[in-house]
């Protein structure tokens, strides 16, 4: 039964592929992505990667369909046509292809006790010593967030250069020649579908439990799959869907661009703040043993501050991103004298 799911599921994924490269309009190309990702994320779950299954769920279909959709809002969905196809993109592939494939050809057996991870001292330390050193349930949070949490600070010091760089690039003025024409300029009279009943009912309806959910995520990451990434790409999914259903400049009355800026700093400071009071108390940089009353207490407080640091900066990071695509049909008007 396990084969049959992981063949369904294979043979799914090259479907939903070969659909994506052969479909015309770029909005079905967007849901079959989505599909796509889902399907990946279920071949994790069938691989006991719940933690990543759940990441992938929650960037690949959701946080990315979401802004493909804002993208094709403003360039409209039909396919430039091409005059003359190249064979360089297919050569391409499929060289990339046959070098991935022959990587796998050296990988050890899935579920093998051989291999590395089996074998290796951290696997003992992480499965049999962390529950008693840090006491989350939730290995991977643990790992995450405290043995290796100098390096996830690092990881969300570059989604927060990230965020800034895509904002100072957005943000530049369009510089559109006369003679380029906007093949689907936006109008402002259109942004949000301000007089459909249907999506404005059950986007209210959704929309809370999405940002519930995403609190769930925040804060239930100690005991099960989750934690700060999967948090902030939810909250994040669920204010973009608010902007493409009520309009950019409602969110932005609900949250401010400014105030989405901020929120990129505070995020990366909180994290690092941890470690700079750890390092006050006498202790290593982010070493949460010193935050409590006891070592695990310290390891629960300081994990809790830091995960809340990871979904804050990337909340703001998507909504930074998705705030600078959004504006871009506002600077093309002003950009031509509209």
């Amino acid at each position: 039964m396990e084969e049959f799911t992981d063949i369904f599921l294979m043979l799914l994924l090259i479907a939903g592929t070969l659909g994506v490269l052969y479909v015309s309009n770029l909005f079905v190309a967007t849901m079959l992505l989505g599909a796509v990702s889902l399907i990946v994320a279920l071949i994790f779950v069938t691989l006991d990667a719940v933690d990543v299954a759940f990441t992938e769920a929650a960037v690949g279909a959701g946080i990315s369909t979401v802004l493909y959709l804002g993208t094709l809002a403003m360039v409209g969905s039909k396919e430039k046509t091409r005059s003359k196809k190249s064979p360089l993109p297919l050569l391409v592939s499929l060289a990339v292809g046959g070098l991935l494939i022959y990587a796998t050809l050296d990988l050890p057996v899935i579920g093998s006790p051989d291999t590395p991870v089996q074998t290796s001292r951290l696997t003992d330390r992480f499965i049999n010593v962390s529950p008693n050193e840090i006491g989350v349930p939730n290995m991977v949070t643990s790992v995450l967030a405290s043995y290796r949490g100098f390096d996830t600070f690092g990881e969300v010091t570059v989604i927060f250069t990230a965020g800034i760089a895509v904002l100072m690039i957005l943000r530049q003025r369009h510089t559109r020649r006369e003679e380029e024409p906007i093949e689907n300029p936006t109008n402002p009279d259109q942004k949000g579908s301000l007089h459909d009943i249907v999506p404005h009912v059950v986007s209210k309806l959704l929309i809370p439990f999405i940002l519930l959910f995403g609190l769930y995520v925040q804060f239930h990451g100690d005991f099960g799959p989750g934690g700060g990434f999967q948090a902030g790409v939810i909250f994040a999914a669920g204010f973009i869907l608010y902007s493409l259903v009520f309009g950019l400049d409602n969110l932005k009355q609900l949250i401010s661009a400014r105030f989405v800026e901020f929120l990129l700093a505070a995020g990366v400071l909180l994290y690092g703040g941890v470690g700079v009071v750890s390092m006050l108390m006498g202790a290593n940089f982010l070493d949460y043993n010193v935050l409590g009353s006891t070592p695990v207490a310290g390891q629960h407080l300081g994990i809790l501050l830091v995960e809340l640091g990871v979904g804050i900066t990337v909340t703001a990071a998507m909504l930074a991103i998705f705030f600078g695509f959004a504006g871009r049909p506002d600077e093309i008007e002003d950009s031509n004298g509209h």
